[in-house]
């Protein structure tokens, strides 16, 4: 993947912020690399009665902050430094929300489109038994990410509780309103990019009524932030863009007076494809996969995967677009980052922009916990504080010091995971 290779862009970020903060060799060697990382191999019984094994990942970067917490990613690309990176961002994402969790990850090496759902099922329980001893409420909380879902996750915490002999919710996360799930899971990453980008266009002196917004993807992150930028700041979504997985290849959906999501939620699989036909007789222009990013709006929301704003994408991106929200992990290339700071372009980075899920995630484990759970209002209520707090942190550092919002964000998360780590007596 050369110079797209997500771990060696994760450790680059980390790179330049550590040398502007001045970290000792000790405390960077601990911080470059993941604590833990855990490569296994999952026989699983086929409905034609074959065997197939499958490649299975957890990496588990930091927990000086508490348990270690992310998705499980099912891909037919994943691979062990893609698992790397987004465990690293996931241990600065917890620290910038300031919840008191642990950068985790995990993933499998398959493409969910090609199961049945009994072969999900065992998978998903294959999955469990390689990693029990090394999964749990007080240790590792998994949840779902790219290609696993609530189902999946409910497989999973029961798999778990059997293996300990005892009910066990809070092992994961992103579960089931039926199985021990929290409300408001369903729409907290997309709502908590909205409400980021709320407070930047309060900082910037944008009035959000009447800005328009371009979105990659149509997965759980682009519907609710396709969502919340119309009914929470009264602006218009002009597009999004998501892959076709029986073309195998991505197309942007266009409406230049505005999209309907709640429409298009309505027309697309559960992996995320719109039905092409459907949307072109409901109007809609159909376009190539990258024209979201030369749209003339005031805000880009990249929710769909990591590295799609590149050295030369960037060139393609409007004069007019004052904001760029990461609703994906890592979709922002250091290269990139050069020209967005030379243009005066505001980031909201990923690991603060899309925290909404897993500060979402952690009140679920909170409500497991207690074995009492909130309505949805007060969950979405605390959510909003939660992010809005951590995004004037944030902001507060880049004003303060003179830099990039993405080196602001690390300052904030880097600093709160080294005072951790010394508090307990790691450096």
């Amino acid at each position: 993947m050369g110079e797209l290779n997500p771990f060696l862009m994760a450790q680059r970020q980390f790179d330049e912020v550590a040398d502007q903060l001045g970290l000792d060799e000790g405390v960077r060697a601990i911080l470059r690399f993941p604590l833990r990382e855990f490569h296994f191999r999952i026989p699983v019984r086929m409905d034609d009665g074959s065997v197939r094994v499958f490649d299975g990942f957890r990496v588990q970067h930091n927990d000086a902050r508490g348990p270690a917490k992310g998705g499980i990613r099912w891909a037919a690309n994943e691979t062990l430094d893609t698992v790397r990176a987004l465990a690293t961002w996931m241990t600065w994402k917890c620290a910038v929300a300031d919840i008191p969790l642990g950068g985790g990850k995990g993933g499998v090496v398959v493409d969910p489109s090609t199961l049945s759902d009994g072969e999900k099922e065992r998978l998903c329980r294959g999955w469990v038994q390689q990693m029990w001893k090394n999964i749990g409420p007080r240790m590792d909380v998994p949840a779902p990410d790219v290609g696993t879902n609530p189902q999946m996750m409910a497989w999973m915490m029961d798999e778990y509780s059997k293996l300990k002999g005892e009910y066990v919710p809070g092992v994961i996360t992103g579960k089931p309103l039926g199985a021990g799930g929290s409300l408001g899971r369903t729409e907290a990453t997309g709502f908590g990019v909205i409400y980021t980008v709320r407070e930047a266009m309060k900082h910037l002196g944008i009035d959000p009524k009447g800005t328009k917004a371009a979105i990659q993807g149509f997965g759980n992150v682009a519907q609710y932030a396709a969502i919340g930028f119309i009914e929470i700041l009264g602006g218009t979504v002009v597009c999004v863009s998501c892959w076709d997985r029986h073309d195998r290849k991505a197309y942007t959906y266009t409406k230049d007076d505005g999209i309907d999501p709640k429409f298009l939620q309505s027309i697309t699989d559960q992996y995320g494809t719109i039905d092409k036909a459907k949307a072109q007789a409901a109007g809609y222009r159909i376009e190539d996969a990258n024209a979201w990013l030369s749209k003339e709006v005031d805000v880009l929301i990249p929710a769909a995967i990591e590295g799609v704003i590149t050295g030369e994408t960037v060139e393609a991106i409007s004069p007019k677009v004052k904001i760029i929200a990461e609703g994906a992990n890592g979709p922002t290339t250091p290269e990139a980052d050069q020209v967005l700071k030379k243009r005066g372009t505001f980031v909201i980075p990923d690991f603060l922009c899309n925290a909404g899920g897993v500060t979402c995630s952690y009140f679920e484990q909170v409500q497991n916990d207690m074995n009492f759970y909130w309505h949805r209002d007060e969950v979405l209520k605390r959510l909003d504080e939660k992010l809005t707090a951590a995004f004037h942190a944030v902001l507060d550092t880049a004003v303060a010091k003179k830099v990039y919002m993405r080196n602001a964000a690390y300052m904030v998360a880097i600093g709160r995971v080294v005072e951790a780590m010394k508090l307990r007596g790691w450096v």
